[in-house]
């Protein structure tokens, strides 16, 4: 099974709080690649295409090609954690710009 590490994108059957479905999207892994092969799961964040309805702390995902992701979209901190083997297959990889604005992003939130 497949490892995946901070900065991955990859499409996952995102789970729903207020409906008892899932629908493909793309996601991106937060936590460390140590942290996922320990627990069989990842921590996740969404990513939306959704720009129009702004949420504070979102990102804007800059390098799109590297990303795998076709449309302009940003990363949202609508988190979750999903069992690694559930993974339905990796879309690319956050540029390195695109990952210092989410750990930038991940420290304003978290401290």
């Amino acid at each position: 099974m497949p490892t995946y590490e901070f900065g991955d994108t990859i499409l996952v059957p995102f789970p729903f709080t207020e409906l008892p479905l899932s629908k493909r999207r793309p996601s991106v892994v937060l936590s460390s690649r140590s942290f996922n092969q320990a627990c069989g799961q990842s921590i996740m964040g969404m990513i939306t295409s959704a720009t129009r309805s702004i949420w504070t702390g979102d990102i804007t995902i800059t390098d799109l090609e590297a990303a795998g992701i076709p449309h302009p979209s940003v990363i949202r901190f609508k988190l979750f954690t999903l069992p690694n083997d559930l993974v339905l297959r990796q879309l690319g990889r956050l540029g390195l710009q695109d990952q210092e604005n989410l750990r930038t992003g991940m420290a304003d939130i978290f401290g």
